[in-house]
């Protein structure tokens, strides 16, 4: 679909969207002087993960569950996952036109559509998951993110994050950079152009098709997220070389996506807790994910001969500069996306400083090599 049907699809109106969903809940307050009608809000949750994927599939899940406990069964989500109503990389489009009203996914899956998209989920060698909540929550990411989505129709927010990722699963070593000529690898947002320009293939696909085509040799290598996720994937069962760092993702923010008319439709009490629901999810899924990440980190070595390794010195320098080169390309694509770039900079270097002298050097001096 073209940016410019999305503009038109997305003039639904009020009635459209929750009019249809708003079904009579049946229940009568009970108060002394007035018994009030009750009614329960049904809304379409779309996602880009397959069926209770550990991790963002996780998340989804349990965001919809909150808004329903915390509105006391007035406000009711239902969760379709990858293919069920709309294919894995069709949320966008799904929420922008009304087919569903609220969305789970990761912005840099838009990244054809929305160029700048890719810095609401990471860039390479970018924000670490602290940083980057920092970034949207108090330097004005939030408010540039908004900004983006508007002309769509589409409300975005930070619903989940599955920390720092993995830098992916190559079927052979990759001991310098001719290794990476002529590798298809799966490698989404700006991480996959970088890979591109030290000559790799960038193949995209939707999750739920990455197990196949690594088996098949669609693919030689692929990344996903953290050793929980991924697991779960089976990646392991068809490459053992897991690499690190993952410079192409240093955070794994959720996005979720809200359709605005929708969105604005809502009573306030109800708009308050879906909001709050996938705020609260940001801490919570960062959380889960380091610790599971930690417990499947030692079962793929430990029990499924996973073999741990460091991208070279050599690429990784090259990871680097050719990261540097493409960004500084991208911010001038537009004005938009040039200030996206510049706040995201600027976040970086107020940030980083403090993360130096409050973590790396505690950590240094925790494990002993002050």
């Amino acid at each position: 679909m073209s940016d410019k049907g999305l503009k038109s699809d997305k003039i639904v109106s009020r009635r459209t969207l929750l009019g249809a969903s708003a079904v009579a809940g049946g229940a009568l307050l009970t108060a002394p002087a007035l018994a009030q009608e009750k009614t329960t809000i049904e809304w379409k949750m779309v996602t880009s993960w397959p069926k209770n994927l550990p991790g963002p599939g996780v998340t989804a899940q349990r965001i919809v569950d909150q808004v329903a406990r915390m509105s006391a069964g007035r406000f009711r989500i239902r969760l379709y996952t990858a293919g069920e109503l709309v294919p894995a990389l069709g949320v966008f489009d799904a929420v922008s036109a009304g087919t569903a009203q609220m969305g789970h996914t990761a912005s840099f899956f838009w990244q054809g559509k929305i160029p700048a998209s890719v810095f609401f989920t990471a860039i390479p060698f970018g924000l670490l998951p602290h940083e980057h909540i920092t970034w949207i929550e108090r330097g004005g990411g939030q408010a540039l993110w908004d900004e983006l989505y508007e002309p769509f129709g589409v409300k975005p927010v930070m619903a989940g994050n599955t920390g720092v990722q993995m830098g992916g699963w190559y079927k052979k070593d990759i001991n310098g950079l001719d290794d990476l000529t002529g590798l298809k690898i799966r490698m989404p947002g700006l991480g996959g152009e970088v890979m591109r320009r030290l000559g790799a293939t960038p193949v995209g696909l939707p999750p739920a098709e990455l197990f196949q085509a690594l088996q098949s040799g669609v693919l030689d290598a692929t990344e996903f997220l953290g050793p929980w996720s991924d697991r779960a994937m089976g990646f392991h069962k068809v490459a053992k070389n897991y690499y690190s760092p993952g410079f192409h993702e240093p955070n794994g923010t959720g996005e979720a996506l809200f359709n605005k008319v929708a969105l604005d439709g809502l009573p306030d009490e109800l708009r308050a807790i879906v909001l709050e629901a996938c705020r609260a999810e940001n801490g919570r899924a960062l959380a889960e994910s380091d610790w599971e990440n930690a417990g499947s980190l030692k079962l793929l070595q430990d029990e499924d001969g996973v073999t741990i390794k460091p991208y070279p010195d050599d690429v990784l320098q090259a990871l680097r500069t050719t990261s540097v080169a493409v960004l500084l390309e991208f911010a001038e694509k537009d004005a938009l996306s040039k200030r996206i770039y510049e706040s995201n900079v600027a976040a970086r270097q107020r940030l980083a400083p403090w993360s130096d002298v409050a973590m790396r050097r505690f950590m240094s001096a925790r494990d002993g090599n002050t």
